[in-house]
């Protein structure tokens, strides 16, 4: 298969839009998944993906360990945590990393609207999950440890994700929850992904936002370390991007941003994000019926892409899988 990485050349398929599409608007609707954790996950990767899904006509179930309503890391989305003053009463309140780092306006509107949905209010519970009479399944993100480890570590969810994979249904995967799909084994005990073309949170990104926290959050400087290196390893072993890489049959297969990219700066920053009209920060990679991304600034591109591949016609389906056979 062959990788198609995709950085919104196209006109976007998002919120309004998506609705207005006359190609979502005739194409069979999908039921999708989003397993969750209890806590901490990152609230413009879900929210926002959620947003256009539902805009463009799919259903949406959620599911958590417990199946009672899950939340977001709420660092982000008030940005409260991130200053060297944080810990200190009133003056705590004030933002300034945390205002840059948090998700932006459009992201917490988005969320906001998701937790007040009735099928966030309702999940079921990652032990009920079956791929049966389900098309799709979208794996967020989110780094705080103290919620996403259980969620990134479920044999629950990792036996899920390798039956979507098994079943060839589409498969989303975004930041973190791409970790989540790479630790997920097939019969024949490899990761899911081994033999695919897929993007991660990088160590890039990853390393830039850890150094925010060691100076602003300087009481809890892994923050942005889900899995911290152990005395031995080399700096950034435990990262997202190279465990990822571990677990795929050539490290070549992990795609990032080119430096050749007209757009390299803006995808490299850490500090620009896409928007609905403006996929030109992301980085997106398509293969067959995978769809990943880095990191919250690639979301509205990642929910754009996955949207379009869900709309596919039957006839465009068929002709996919027998140039995949």
């Amino acid at each position: 298969m062959r990788p198609a990485p995709h950085a919104g050349p196209g006109p976007p398929l998002d919120g309004a839009e998506a609705v207005r599409s006359p190609s979502i608007e005739e194409s069979i609707m999908a039921h999708i998944f989003f397993p969750l954790p209890s806590r901490d996950f990152d609230p413009t990767e879900v929210g926002v993906t959620w947003r256009v899904l539902t805009a463009a006509g799919h259903g949406v179930s959620f599911a958590t360990p417990d199946g009672k309503a899950g939340a977001a890391d709420p660092i982000m989305i008030t940005g409260r945590g991130l200053d060297p003053w944080s810990p200190i009463p009133l003056i705590g309140r004030i933002t300034v990393i945390g205002r840059m780092l948090r998700a932006n306006k459009d992201a917490r509107r988005a969320y906001a609207e998701m937790i007040a949905s009735p099928a966030f209010r309702s999940p079921r519970r990652w032990d009920e999950l079956s791929v049966d009479g389900h098309d799709a399944i979208v794996l967020g993100g989110g780094h705080r440890a103290r919620g996403m480890r259980e969620y990134l570590e479920s044999p629950a969810l990792q036996k899920l994700v390798a039956d979507f994979f098994a079943a060839d249904k589409p498969v989303a995967a975004i930041c973190h929850g791409v970790l989540l799909a790479a630790r997920s084994k097939r019969a024949d005990g490899r990761s899911v992904l081994h033999g695919r073309k897929t993007t991660a949170l990088s160590w890039r990104h990853e390393r830039t936002a850890s150094a925010f926290a060691h100076v602003g959050r300087f009481w809890d400087r892994n923050y942005y370390r889900t899995y911290p290196e152990e005395d031995g390893q080399p700096k950034g072993y435990m990262s997202v991007e190279q465990e990822v890489i571990r677990h795929l049959a050539d490290p070549g297969d992990f795609i990032d941003v080119r430096p050749e990219d007209p757009h390299f700066r803006r995808k490299t920053s850490g500090l620009v994000r896409d928007s609905f009209m403006d996929h030109s920060p992301a980085l997106v990679v398509e293969d067959g019926n995978y769809v990943s991304a880095r990191w919250p600034g690639d979301t509205h591109c990642f929910a754009s892409t996955f949207a379009r591949l869900l709309a596919r016609s039957p006839a465009e389906e068929d002709a996919r899988r027998a140039r995949v056979a």
